[in-house]
């Protein structure tokens, strides 16, 4: 799947650093996850049907929250596909979508052990293309 890069309101920073967040997040994806998100849309129209499959037919994998105050979450694990000339590297990392009501459909979060623009080189209008794992 392919998204194009684009910046939001920063609110996922104060939530991704918060330690039982961190904590969780590890456990669950087996790596410490860089305190923010990097914010994709889907990049057109097929994207964004194959985003709609994954969120409806996807358990994914639950991330509860500490207490009340937070909501639930659900994290599909994925691989960031970086192509460099004829090199292919592969970046773990996940998408974390909040279950919220009137959650914005077209807006995917990712996170990963590195802050991605800086580490990829990218910035809001760029693509980014990704695999789901299973």
């Amino acid at each position: 799947m392919t998204g194009i890069i684009f910046s939001d309101l920063g609110q996922a920073a104060s939530f991704m650093a918060l330690k039982w967040v961190q904590t969780a997040l590890q456990q669950r994806l087996g790596f410490k996850p860089f305190p923010a998100t990097l914010n994709v849309r889907p990049k057109d129209a097929a994207d964004a049907q194959v985003w709609g499959r994954v969120r409806e037919n996807a358990a994914g994998i639950s991330l509860g929250p500490a207490n009340d105050s937070f909501c639930q979450a659900r994290l599909y694990p994925i691989e960031l596909v970086i192509q460099s000339g004829t090199k292919t590297d592969k970046i773990c990392g996940a998408i974390l979508l909040p279950e919220v009501k009137n959650y914005p459909s077209d807006k995917i979060e990712i996170v990963a052990p590195m802050r991605l623009k800086e580490h990829l080189g990218v910035q809001d209008g760029d693509q980014l293309t990704w695999e789901f794992l299973n």
